[in-house]
């Protein structure tokens, strides 16, 4: 298919619309409902070899659970089937009470495989899917116990790690939420960061999912303060790539760049400002988009249409290709095409889901394997779930798909 084609709305539009509808609900959701749940105790299965074999001694994860939670109440949304309303609720069970902390408050990092705190700390990063996850079920099924813990969790990251000096959140607190110094889980700590591109990007989409269901005033300076930070502290703008670690006054700690999150927030940082209803700064975002769209289309795209992981100084230093960097890449590249109508995005993210489809997609066992190799030979020593491992890359990305698919007319 040419880019030409992709763009009649009798062939490429609505033909990519019903492979990616078709793939979820056949597919995708179908191994979260069934194969990953755990029958013996509850939830989901905490770590699944590539041929389903579990690991017991693995955790239970913070961001998995509350990813499941989020992925549920978003396919309700989007279908009301019975079974995704239960799966959200039994999701809700685990995050509601495991891995809530009564006496101090916010979330635990993990669990044992019988529900027991194994890391009590308080990472902010965990702390964004959590309130992501919640504020998605208020809007999924009205429930204010969640929104109400939603808006507790707000609470907490104000009061403990928002930086009033140079603005931002710091990345982690010790259980009691003191300044004690605790290990940051998702990277840096090597290089002494206090704060993360990463971190700053799910607090970012957590906030505007929450501003959706409750837009407070103070909620609403949050998201155009991470607004502000990504243009001029995190964004390097003459190349289009973010930086990862930071000090705490925003001095840059590190030299990579990883371009699912480079195409990733292209498209969250529009979400953002969209939800905020601010013409103009919708504008400055689209603007930021494409500049990254670009930048990611034009170094990162193999000539497979899988997206390369990560680069250095404009040379790629890992061709791998792992499964959410590719779910992103659809999602970024449609949000270049509708906001550019350049047919080149629209080509693109048509590319990424061929490549997902014909090389990420495990036919045999369900779901999509971790990671391919740059010859496209999957990376069986990665697990199908763990606590990094779920389904909300996936599944997001064929809802994000679908609606802009189904409701962008084509020229």
């Amino acid at each position: 298919m040419n880019a030409d084609a992709s763009i009649n709305p009798s062939s490429g539009v609505t033909d990519l619309a019903s492979r990616v509808e078709a793939h979820l609900f056949g597919h995708i959701l179908p191994f979260w409902s069934g194969p990953a749940l755990d029958p013996e105790r509850g939830g989901w299965m905490a770590w699944l070899t590539n041929d389903l074999q579990p690991d017991r001694t693995k955790p239970r994860g913070l961001i998995l659970n509350t990813r499941i939670l989020w992925t549920f109440a978003a396919a309700w949304r989007a279908r009301r089937e019975p079974r995704f309303l239960e799966l959200a609720g039994r999701a809700l069970e685990w995050v509601m009470d495991r891995f809530w902390d009564a006496e101090r408050g916010g979330a635990f990092w993990q669990l044992d495989d019988l529900g027991r705190v194994v890391d009590d700390s308080k990472q902010a990063y965990g702390q964004a899917f959590y309130l992501y996850a919640l504020a998605e079920y208020h809007l999924a099924f009205d429930s204010p116990a969640a929104l109400a813990r939603a808006r507790d969790v707000f609470e907490l990251l104000e009061r403990h790690l928002h930086d009033a000096a140079h603005g931002g959140y710091f990345e982690a607190r010790p259980r009691d939420w003191s300044a004690a110094p605790v290990p940051a889980h998702v990277g840096g700590g090597e290089l002494g960061a206090a704060k993360s591109m990463n971190t700053t990007l799910h607090l970012l989409e957590a906030f505007t999912t929450l501003y959706r269901a409750w837009p407070d005033p103070r909620l609403a300076a949050r998201l155009r303060e991470l607004l502000q930070l990504f243009c001029e502290r995190i964004l390097e703008s003459r190349t289009g790539h973010l930086h990862h670690y930071f000090s705490a006054d925003w001095k840059v700690l590190s030299d990579n760049y990883t371009f699912g999150h480079d195409i990733e927030g292209s498209w969250l940082l529009c979400e953002a400002a969209e939800a905020l209803g601010d013409a103009t700064r919708v504008r400055q975002m689209e603007g930021v988009a494409l500049a990254i769209a670009r930048a990611v289309l034009d170094e990162g795209l193999a000539a497979d249409g899988g997206l390369a992981y990560e680069a250095r100084a404009g040379r790629i230093v890992d061709a791998g290709k792992e499964w959410w960097p590719q779910a992103e890449a659809v999602v970024g590249f449609l949000n270049a095409w509708q906001i550019s109508r350049d047919s080149r995005f629209l080509e693109a993210a048509r590319r990424v889901w061929d490549f997902i489809e014909r090389c990420l997609v495990d036919r045999v066992h369900g779901d999509w394997f971790w990671r391919v190799t740059p010859e496209g030979q999957p990376d069986l020593r990665l697990p199908k779930v763990s606590e990094w491992k779920g389904p909300y890359h996936s599944a997001r990305a064929c809802l994000e798909a679908m609606r802009r698919l189904k409701k962008t007319p084509p020229r």
